[in-house]
């Protein structure tokens, strides 16, 4: 069920079963705190957002759905709004202030894909989102993972976001210890890569840019991580979201969907 909200700026989040994001809290800025960035080569989408994008361009209410587990959920973060589903909102409002865009969060902690696709149609496609950011992949890893059941389950997730008509984005598991410990993690990686390529859907790569924080930047890992070194932390759900804000408005931009009709867009049925 589409929220009858449509305001230019929505950002943080309002616990309403699931949470719905309104008004965040800045993140406080730590005098210690790590420099946020990243190469573009890490962070830029290789396919455009065409739906997004055409409405956009049709100045139409933009929803997007974060489905995931814990780490969309928010394990971690201080608060809702510290969440990186609520600071998305807050660094798309921040770039296209004249939009309308919500971010809903869809993350409950300790699912694995198949319990997200049980739930798909009253989670994410009774909303008619323009985008999907699927977060996968972690507690596959963690809690026993088998590589042909996870294949089929990513490439089926994949078919029913393009069957409601939406745009993709895939997101990896994170760069932390837990996960690093596990064999499985490579090839669950490499699995998320191989499997957007062939449904010619995009991938952020959050455990590349993790990666970079602690190998290339040197920062780490407790300073990106809470202490059960797993989850992200406030810091890191922030730069996480920056860098996926840039991607998608980079994505979403006119000059990475070339034909858009604006006026077609803004007439079809939601």
């Amino acid at each position: 069920m589409r929220h009858g909200i449509c305001s230019t700026l929505f950002a943080g989040t309002l616990a309403l079963g699931s949470l719905f994001a309104i008004a965040p809290a800045p993140v406080a800025a730590e005098v210690n705190a790590p420099r946020c960035a990243a190469p573009a080569d890490l962070t830029r989408l290789d396919l455009p957002l065409t739906r997004t994008a055409r409405g956009l361009a049709a100045h139409r209410l933009a929803m997007i759905v974060a489905l995931g587990s814990s780490s969309t959920a928010g394990a971690g973060a201080s608060s809702a709004e510290a969440t990186y589903p609520s600071r998305l909102m807050a660094e798309l409002a921040r770039r296209s202030p004249t939009q309308s865009i919500i971010v809903l969060n869809r993350g409950i902690g300790g699912e694995r894909a198949v319990d997200m696709l049980a739930r798909f149609d009253d989670s994410v496609a009774a909303e008619r989102p323009d985008l999907v950011l699927w977060q996968l992949g972690t507690n596959a890893v963690l809690g026993g993972y088998e590589h042909s059941k996870s294949d089929a389950l990513i490439h089926e997730g994949i078919r029913r976001i393009k069957a409601i008509g939406a745009d993709v984005v895939l997101i990896d598991p994170q760069f932390a210890p837990k996960v690093l410990a596990r064999p499985e993690s490579a090839d669950m990686i490499e699995l998320i890569s191989s499997a957007a390529k062939q449904e010619n859907v995009d991938v952020f790569h959050r455990f590349a840019l993790m990666r970079h924080w602690h190998d290339v930047d040197g920062i780490p890992f407790e300073a990106f991580l809470s202490p059960d070194g797993l989850h992200m932390n406030d810091w890191s759900y922030h730069c996480f979201a920056k860098a996926l804000a840039d991607a998608i408005a980079d994505a979403a931009a006119p000059d990475r969907e070339s034909g858009t009709d604006a006026k077609a867009i803004a007439e079809e049925p939601r």
